[in-house]
């Protein structure tokens, strides 16, 4: 995995020191080289940060140039399928180096944009193609490797993360209010916006060429919408393992050693299982115990599973860790992200980066094979609401709203029972409501935002609710919390995380080819996952639980990790936050209330935005 940044100047030179400094700020996702190439004309230039995994060798540093072609790229990524690649491109391009890097440019010269369909892997980039005068950017089709950009009169800058275009002068660091909103409701950011004015982010999917006409953004890649199929559970069940496995085998690739986050879960394991059956030598495993609190510590399912594959297992104790951490995560999400996992996700990060540089984890089960608990709650109220009268479902909802504490138990059971137009449920905010935006930042402010059913980006209005909920996580959730996370979390340690489950063939099939009847129903989750643990897993795994790296919040927010919490949200300016209203939920914390998360992802917010100086 490495870090890129890059500008593009038309009117002007571009200050290779700039983007040296760019690349600077993204040391710590490529610790191994850095690198920076400008053009003759001096009007383009790229700044690479190497975390080497392919070809250690000098031949494999970026930004890598083709000089008789005059293209030039810098490379964010792992291209599982570059070496079948490689081969069809040999008769028209001399290699002069085995990384996948240069098969995407050699793709590019023979292909040109459409290189990007023929990837099997995660990626960003940039390519500058001097023939044509153009700038061409590229984002994976899930998402897992960021790309931001900032575009104006002047210039295009674009970079890995956040941090290194605000070392650029001409990039200003105002608040973007109505991300800022959607980060209050979510906990995460959607679709282009990012939390300054000034910038936005590359979507999961999409290319965008820039030229001196302008810019041109199309999506090349969408999920297939789900067809019927005559084929039996055990045939899709056959199907899922050829195809995770395929995935496990081209991601354990690696001329570095090769570890597997394993929590204990099911997805996890699945790698776990896949993996050992494959590999050679004993596979390496990770992963993070609590050991002070039983109901979190996920320690004894990853030891069954290790012990079963005999995978050399590696624990870390997260409660050695203080709030000390809290200001340097802040600082390297770039953007404020609400989901306090990123804590213990970090910490395996950095347990695993002691033994390995790259690893592989379970993302994307629980979007693409239905592993989330409100999948079953929302098809529980689909069920009630052909009963239950929509406007009575939504005056219910209305009274909770308004009528019960924030963080009361049940409070966002009952809101649950709103109904949209379709008269289909609809979840309330994972963080605010609307109506307990307007009491933490002002009716004023909440006015110019998005409403509760912001929009999520294109999902299948056609589609089943389980189908349509799926497809909204994979489009928001999945980027903006779980992969923004893991990316961020991981890096931080120069360690690269892989995701089987997220091979764009494994999606197709989840999406196109799995029932709805095989993935969640009011009851039961990930069933055809679950029907290929069966096969895989040993009989004593227990299939029933989901956990994942979590935290203790409650416990944590009476101690040591409250107290700076609470100091940071009390200290921040009177413009900003209710100064009552934010007291009012520490004080709920302390007497029961269910306001962990909301406090952690205001502190959050406030400790990002003073650590980049952020004006509102």
């Amino acid at each position: 995995m490495c870090g890129i940044a890059g500008i593009w100047n038309e009117g002007g030179v571009v200050d290779l020191a700039l983007v040296r400094a760019m690349t600077a700020a993204l040391r710590h996702r490529g610790p191994d080289g850095r690198g920076d190439w400008g053009n003759a004309t001096g009007t383009v230039g790229f700044g690479h940060a190497r975390l080497a995994i392919i070809d250690l060798s000098a031949a494999g540093a970026q930004p890598m140039v083709a000089d008789d072609a005059g293209l030039a790229i810098t490379f964010n990524g792992e291209i599982y399928n570059y070496q079948e690649l490689r081969e069809r491109l040999a008769t028209n391009w001399c290699f002069r180096s085995e990384t996948d890097t240069e098969v995407i440019l050699a793709g590019f010269h023979r292909w040109g944009t459409g290189v990007v369909e023929r990837l099997v892997g995660m990626f960003a980039f940039a390519i500058w193609d001097e023939r044509s005068a153009r700038l061409f950017l590229a984002r994976d089709r899930a998402g897992e490797k960021p790309l931001y950009y900032h575009a104006s009169s002047k210039c295009f800058a674009f970079a890995s993360e956040l941090k290194a275009l605000f070392e650029c002068p001409f990039v200003d660091r105002l608040l973007d209010w109505p991300a800022a909103l959607t980060f209050f409701q979510h906990g995460y950011l959607t679709g282009v916006q990012t939390m300054v004015q000034s910038v936005r982010r590359l979507l999961p999917g999409r290319c965008l060429e820039v030229t001196r006409q302008g810019m041109r953004e199309w999506r090349y890649w969408v999920p297939p919408e789900l067809r019927e199929t005559t084929d039996t559970d055990e045939q899709l069940t056959v199907e899922l393992e050829s195809l995770l496995a395929d995935a496990v085998a081209r991601q354990m690739v690696a001329d570095v050693p090769v570890g597997i986050l394993l929590s204990g879960g099911v997805d996890s394991s699945l790698i776990t299982a896949l993996a050992a059956r494959q590999h050679r030598a004993r596979v390496r495993t990770f992963t993070i115990t609590f050991p002070e609190n039983p109901q979190l510590d996920e320690a004894r399912h990853a030891q069954l599973i290790a012990k079963s594959f005999g995978t050399s297992h590696t624990e870390l104790e997260a409660q050695t860790m203080g709030p000390q951490l809290l200001p340097q995560l802040a600082r390297q999400f770039d953007e404020p992200l609400g989901d306090s996992s990123l804590i213990p996700t970090h910490l395996v990060s950095m347990l695993a980066r002691q033994h390995c540089t790259v690893v592989l984890g379970g993302d994307g089960g629980d979007e693409l094979f239905g592993g989330y608990h409100h999948y079953s709650r929302l098809l529980r109220l689909e069920q009630l609401a052909q009963r239950v009268p929509a406007f009575a479902a939504n005056g219910l909802e209305r009274v909770a709203r308004h009528a019960l504490p924030f963080g009361l138990r049940g409070r966002n059971y009952l809101m649950s029972f709103r109904q949209d137009a379709s008269s289909r449920p609809q979840l309330p905010a994972r963080l605010f409501d609307s109506y307990t935006l307007s009491r933490l930042l002002g009716r004023e402010r909440v006015a110019i935002a998005l409403t509760d059913e912001t929009d999520y980006g294109a999902v299948f209005t056609k589609a089943g609710l389980l189908d349509h909920e799926q497809r909204r996580d994979f489009e928001n959730y999945l980027p903006g919390d779980i992969l923004t996370k893991v990316d961020r979390a991981s890096m931080l340690t120069s360690l690269e995380v892989r995701a089987p489950m997220l091979d764009h063939r494994v999606i197709e099939f989840a999406f196109g080819r799995v029932p709805e009847r095989l993935k969640a129903t009011m009851t039961e989750r990930k069933i055809l996952l679950k029907l290929l643990a069966r096969r895989l897993l040993p009989p004593a795994f227990d299939l029933k639980r989901k956990q994942g790296f979590s935290i203790p919040m409650r416990q944590w927010l009476q101690g040591d990790w409250g107290r700076v919490l609470f100091d940071v949200l009390a200290g921040a300016p009177a413009e900003l936050f209710d100064r009552r209203f934010v007291a009012s939920l520490v004080a709920g914390q302390r007497t029961g209330h269910s306001n962990g998360e909301v406090i952690f992802a205001l502190g959050m917010f406030e400790l990002w935005r003073r650590e980049y100086c952020v004006r509102f």
